[in-house]
């Protein structure tokens, strides 16, 4: 083959090889959460986020951008900066349990969660809400006032939410840490499964 013939074939080629690895996986899921997500005094790699990008293989990506002690404030400041890096197709926001624990006001809350979702559907992906729940002590008014915010996002903006459904994992041993807040190792593969009932479906339907 002449020189001039193999110079355009080799471009040809390696540009093909280019493409064909940047599309080695299908969805992109970004997990935008607090200690919840991060995995707060356990190892990473037991933390319900990992087991699920286990689950999923090469098949799809998760990036897992959760900070513990993160508010929605601090979800919201992050946010730009981790569409613009990393283009995802689903954003799971899983922020608010430290709003609620601080007693933030929840017209905050709700604002800055209403916010993440526009810049979410702005950047062309799917948002995601993870209701949240308050610990009892906090006042029934407060803590009924607070997980109200999360359907009323979800309905009036039709996103989906993913209802709280950890509440037995706090009366069973083992589940909590001594912190009385944070789940155990043990608690996270339970986790995983809840989430990804939900996840699953939208990621395999957009491969």
């Amino acid at each position: 083959m002449r020189p001039s013939v193999i110079r355009p074939f080799i471009t040809h080629v390696c540009c093909l090889f280019i493409l064909l690895g940047a599309n080695t996986y299908g969805s992109t899921l970004l997990v935008l959460g607090d200690s919840l997500s991060a995995g707060y005094g356990i190892n990473q790699e037991s933390g319900w986020v990992a087991l699920l990008d286990k689950d999923f293989g090469d098949d799809h990506r998760i990036i897992n951008g959760s900070i513990s002690g993160d508010t929605t404030g601090g979800g919201l400041n992050r946010l730009p900066r981790l569409l613009q890096e990393f283009s995802p197709d689903y954003v799971l926001l899983e922020l608010g349990g430290n709003d609620g624990l601080r007693g933030q006001p929840l017209n905050l809350m709700k604002s800055n969660l209403q916010a993440m979702i526009n810049l979410v559907r702005e950047a062309g992906a799917e948002p995601v809400l993870f209701g949240m729940r308050l610990p009892p002590n906090y006042g029934r008014r407060y803590s009924d006032a607070f997980a109200a915010v999360y359907p009323q996002l979800s309905e009036a903006e039709n996103v989906l939410l993913i209802p709280f459904q950890l509440e037995e994992l706090s009366i069973t041993e083992g589940m909590i840490q001594e912190d009385g807040l944070h789940p155990t190792a043990l608690a996270q593969p339970i986790i995983k499964e809840v989430i990804k009932g939900y996840i699953e479906p939208l990621m395999e339907w957009n491969p």
